[in-house]
Formats: C-alpha cells, structure tokens, sequence
C-alpha cells in the first residue's frame, strides 16, 4: 500500500502528540531540595548573606542571586536535567507568583544534618517546612506523585566538629554514625510526605576543599580528610539500601560527589599545573582573616578575583565555580535517569 499524505499526516500527528504527552508529564514534575550551599538558591537573609553579596553571582545571572557561587549551583543543572525551572527558594515563595510550580528548594548554605556554626534551620527544620506546606495542602497529591528530592549535607557538620575539636579525628568515626543515624530519620520522613524519587549526594572528599589544601599552597589534599569521605559515603550507600530495602523499592539513589569532584579536578588541573585544580578563583587577601567578598568601611576590595571564573574548578575556598559544578553535573548525568524512571 502506496506511503499518502494521509498516512504522513496521521504519522505527524502521532509524533506530536507522543512529544507533547512527554513535555507534559516533565512538566509536571516538582524538585524539593534539602541541604546545604552546594544547593542552596537564595534562601539566606540579604542583610548577612555572602552570597548575596558582590562578587557572587558575577558569571550568572551577573549579579548576586543568593548561590554560593559565581553563577549556577547543583540544583540549577537538576532541575534543568528534569526539564523545569529552578524552583524557588522557601524565602522567596510569597514574594514570586507561581512560586510552587516547580516545587521548592529548602535548603540553607551552611547548615547540616545536625545544628552548626550557622545559625540557620538545619535540616530536619527544613523538612519541617515542606510538612507544612504539605500539610496546608499547598502541595497535593498529584504533585507529590510527580516529585524529586534533591538532597545535600555533611560538610558542614564535619567542619564544626573539625572547628571544635581541632586536630581530634579519633571520633570522627564517631561522629559520622552519629550524623547517620539523624540523617535515615530524615530522608525516611522525606519519603512518608510523599516525594517518589530521592538523590542523596555522597560527600565531596572534605580533604580537597581549598580551605584544607591552602596550608601547601593548593598543591595536595589531607588524605585523613578524604578517608573520613569515604567512610561516610561507605556508611550513607549502606542506610540508603537499608531504606531501599524496607518497602523492596528503589526509591534512593546515590549521586556519588566524591568520584565527580575528583574527575572535575582533573580536567582543571591543565588550567593551573602544580595546584592540582584546588586554588579558588576568589579568596581573601589575608587567609583565615579575610574572604571572598570582604570590604573595608569604605568599601574597598579585601579579596582578589581570577581572571576567568570558567578555568577555575573552585570559586571560594568552599564552593566550585558554575564551570566546576557543570563538570560535576557531567560525571553524575548517567546516575540521574534513575530519577525519572
């Protein structure tokens, strides 16, 4: 039977409606983040917020926008993954029209599994939120059958045991189940509100963070450090298949940081030779005194800025650059297709 017009058509027809159909069912889906600076958007106060602050900001969207970075952060490279916009950050939510429509982002720069030196809502606090957001019914059913969780945190409970107990790493092991145990209760009540797929960052080996390596002049990792990674990602790949396996779900998946920073680093490393991709694109003058975006009364820079953001893998001695983060986003792409099937 002879290919007519009509069968074209019919075959058109179809084609747009299965793309349609896809676009709609992406269109549906809300992210919820929980954690910490490596995914907030926004939510700390103006007034006191570095990362509202100049230079932040200055690759995107050009000027400070609440990430701790100078342009996108982890979540921005999800949510683009799963085909919708950057869902507002919890502080802004009254301030923006349609803020729910692309879920929500919780998540406060600083913060931990446990309270730290930030005095800012950890994360059980910011479930505590979203419950309530649930429970007000501003977030239904049917968009809670569409959603993502995005999570990361433990840095920063790391640094404030680190900051308290200088030099101690005997009951770090400690320490780290300790952090376990808040964390299962956590991410568990994440799933009993509704959220249908979770990804759990596994930690950034804590021993290549600038704010380590600038004792040898950005030219190696504390090795302790990066074993206490990965006896916590050791322990978290363990609780999440623990939770897994209670309903025989999939329902947590894994997005292993501490694999993606290390193949991140490597591809900066020709950028900067002898400093191993580690020296951050903005720093304080004086180390431990001054810091990216610090000023004078008078406002005169107190910190330096490289000259291409984009060749360096860190922005500030904590956080990647958004060229960091999308190389970060590049290793773990193959392990997000588990957060749509």
């Amino acid at each position: 039977m002879p290919f007519s017009f009509f069968h074209l058509l019919c075959y058109i027809t179809i084609i747009f409606a299965v793309n349609e159909g896809a676009s709609k069912s992406k269109s549906k889906l809300r992210l919820f983040v929980f954690g910490d600076s490596y995914v907030d958007t926004g939510n700390w106060r103006k007034s006191i917020g570095s990362s509202w602050k100049e230079p932040y900001g200055i690759t995107f969207p050009g000027k400070p926008s609440g990430r701790f970075s100078d342009g996108r952060v982890l979540t921005d490279y999800i949510a683009s993954y799963l085909g919708i916009r950057t869902p507002i950050a919890y502080k802004w939510r009254k301030e923006v029209k349609r803020s729910k429509e692309y879920g929500m982002n919780f998540a406060y720069g600083g913060t931990g599994v446990l309270d730290t030196l930030a005095n800012q809502p950890n994360m059980t606090t910011q479930i505590d939120f979203f419950q309530r957001l649930v429970e007000q019914k501003v977030y239904g059913k049917q968009d809670l059958d569409n959603s993502v969780g995005l999570i990361s945190v433990a840095g920063n409970d790391y640094a404030t045991y680190l900051a308290r107990n200088t030099h101690n790493l005997q009951k770090l092991g400690d320490f780290t189940k300790k952090i376990m145990d808040q964390l299962e209760i956590n991410i568990d009540r994440i799933r009993g509100l509704g959220v249908k797929r979770i990804a759990v960052t596994l930690i950034e080996p804590m021993g290549c963070i600038p704010l380590q390596a600038a004792s040898s002049s950005y030219s190696n990792c504390t090795q302790a450090l990066n074993l206490g990674s990965k006896f916590h990602n050791q322990m978290l790949n363990q609780s999440l298949q623990n939770l897994n396996a209670k309903d025989n779900s999939t329902v947590f998946i894994t997005l292993d940081l501490y694999d993606a920073f290390f193949s991140a680093l490597n591809k900066f490393t020709t950028h900067a030779p002898g400093s191993l991709g580690l020296k951050p694109c903005c720093e304080g003058k004086e180390m431990g005194k001054y810091y990216c975006g610090s000023v004078d009364e008078s406002g005169a820079k107190l910190y330096t800025i490289c000259e291409n953001p984009n060749l360096s893998f860190f922005w500030d001695t904590l956080h990647p650059s958004q060229n960091g983060w999308h190389s970060i986003f590049s290793s773990l792409r193959s392990s997000l297709h588990k957060l749509t099937t």
